[in-house]
């Protein structure tokens, strides 16, 4: 008698869950293993790794799904072709009889792009290493242990840790007190101003600030994305984790841990914050890696593997969470962190210095003071007091503000021939908008010596653009640096003080012209280049910290 095959219910039920899991399931690009598990034609003693590499019907099928990201051309082009319809009057044209029939096509491609999908899933669930990769995504899901979480390293997916904090704040103008009746017609009178401020910065206005968030952008970077994230993986045993934020954004991170490697530095954590087109795939991490310092590197709100948009509560937000993820989970103390900062990335850093005063230093390199003299170089002049109010509500990135509230250590990294971040153009070093940076930090900790005369010598220390120049002012002014660090410390040594300090108040002027362009050397440094040259390791300084008398100095005079 012969014999009839049987399937289980219970087999089938989760043959079907697991397709639908794949049906839903991330897009894996990469496969990393351990030495002891890599491939035969692997080299010894390395991490390797592979590209996943999909059947037909999966790529072809996420070759389909991934030109829906092209819908984003229509979201930026609707104002344009709103404001076209209307001029030519065919807004009025477009009645309801109209959107029956785009509603009906725009039903058909959903059912289509569902029908995609799911052929996806099926292509996905016939490939055994996507099979096996989902299959430990969901146990860790799960069961969220160490040793499932080690196992989920092997691919580009990792879990989340997420921080229970209610939220952290922003520093915010104060509030003008007015009466009843001016608030109320003040706030009609400039209801079209705030509409106008809130389209412009949720629309174009945060694109243009940030273009790494563009998916167009991110889609065109992604081979060069991956190269640099499986570098970091497998040459440098990177660890990548995603943290949720306080606002419920993932953000995505990469460290590197050197704590048991030779040498003082692998002991300090950098935490690194990239541009406004960065990735820490690819960006300023790479220059305190070559120095043999941990690093934890993280992406921007709505860049690469983070979610969410890069505001600036965002972006306080995302920075919050790495430093917690940092302190707690990694086990560096505050005073073991040093926060290195590249263009815009200065204002998250600036943040964690001002909320985070305890960590060892901050490094800005190529930053600015404010955002707002670099936007109203770019936009129209009969637009002025839309993009003031447009950046003082939505985009405040205010740096200076925010760095004086910190009293540690600070190095300002400028570039001579930078040509984003100064008003006049690459060739004017002195409209390079670290140098007010500079300057505002200087008034604040010692206004006593930046007087007038004070902020006269260091604009003409900051005119030079080549290291023979600066010694040339330097010395034009006869600076007695030892003189200086006395003066300095025996300040220091009479009081226990914060800044400001009021050295230099009984001083004569050519003693506090020395003093301010001592200060000012020490604080910056100026690297030749442009803006988007990477900075090297060996221009990757300790800044400069007065210690206490008989103390000596620490690495980066």
């Amino acid at each position: 008698m012969g014999t009839v095959g049987f399937r289980s219910p219970c087999t089938g039920r989760m043959a079907g869950w697991m397709w639908l899991r794949c049906v839903l399931g991330p897009h894996l690009q990469r496969i990393h293993r351990s030495p002891d598990q890599t491939r035969p034609d692997a080299r010894a003693g390395r991490r390797q790794g592979w590209s996943y590499q999909p059947r037909s019907l999966e790529k072809h099928t996420d070759s389909i799904l991934s030109w829906v990201s092209l819908w984003s051309l229509s979201y930026y082009s609707s104002p344009l072709l709103l404001c076209y319809l209307y001029r030519k009057g065919r807004l009025y044209e477009l009645g309801l009889s109209k959107l029956v029939p785009v509603s009906q096509y725009v039903g058909t491609v959903l059912v289509c792009l569902l029908g995609v999908a799911c052929l996806r899933g099926w292509g996905r669930w016939k490939n055994s290493e996507y099979l096996q990769f989902i299959s430990i995504l969901e146990e860790t899901k799960r069961n969220h242990t160490p040793a499932n979480k080690k196992k989920l390293r092997s691919s580009t997916f990792i879990f989340h840790w997420k921080l229970s904090k209610t939220g952290v704040s922003l520093l915010k103008p104060e509030p003008r007190l007015r009466g009843a009746a001016d608030s109320v017609l003040n706030s009609v009178r400039t209801l079209p101003c705030h509409i106008i401020s809130f389209l412009i910065a949720h629309t174009f206005g945060r694109r243009m600030l940030y273009p790494g968030s563009v998916g167009l952008l991110q889609k065109a970077m992604r081979p060069m994305l991956q190269q640099g994230q499986a570098r970091l993986i497998e040459e440098f045993d990177g660890q990548r984790n995603k943290l949720v934020a306080c606002d419920g954004n993932e953000i995505d991170t990469m460290f590197v841990d050197r704590r048991k490697d030779e040498g003082q530095n692998g002991q300090t954590l950098v935490i690194c914050c990239e541009g406004n087109a960065g990735f820490y795939e690819v960006g300023c991490m790479n220059t305190p890696l070559e120095g043999g310092y941990s690093v934890l590197g993280w992406n921007h709100p709505g860049f690469g593997g983070s979610t969410g948009v890069p505001f600036p509560q965002n972006e306080a937000n995302a920075m919050d969470v790495v430093i917690q993820f940092a302190m707690h989970k990694l086990g560096f103390k505050l005073s073991d962190i040093v926060v290195y900062a590249w263009s815009i990335g200065g204002y998250p850093a600036s943040w964690a210095a001002m909320s985070y005063p305890e960590i060892q230093s901050i490094v800005l390199d190529a930053s600015f003071d404010d955002l707002l003299p670099l936007a109203l170089k770019v936009m129209p002049d009969s637009w002025r007091p839309l993009v003031q109010h447009t950046v003082r509500q939505y985009m405040n990135l205010n740096n200076a503000e925010q760095l004086i509230k910190y009293q540690g250590p600070v190095l300002l990294i400028r570039r001579t021939r930078d040509e984003i971040i100064t008003t006049m153009g690459p060739e004017d070093v002195m409209s390079n908008r670290g140098n007010d940076l500079l300057l505002k930090l200087l008034q604040f900790r010692y206004p006593k010596i930046m007087t007038d005369e004070g902020i006269r010598v260091i604009r003409q220390w900051l005119g030079a653009s080549n290291h023979l120049e600066e010694a040339s002012v330097y010395s034009g002014y006869e600076v007695d640096d030892d003189w200086c660090v006395s003066v300095l410390q025996s300040y220091q040594a009479d009081r226990d003080v914060l800044f400001p300090w009021s050295v230099g108040e009984d001083m004569t002027l050519e003693g506090r012209r020395q003093l301010a362009l001592f200060l000012a050397r020490k604080y910056m440094r100026n690297f030749e280049t442009t803006h988007c040259t990477p900075l090297p390791a060996s221009e990757f300084h300790s800044p400069w910290r007065l210690k206490k008398e008989n103390d000596g100095w620490m690495r980066g005079k």
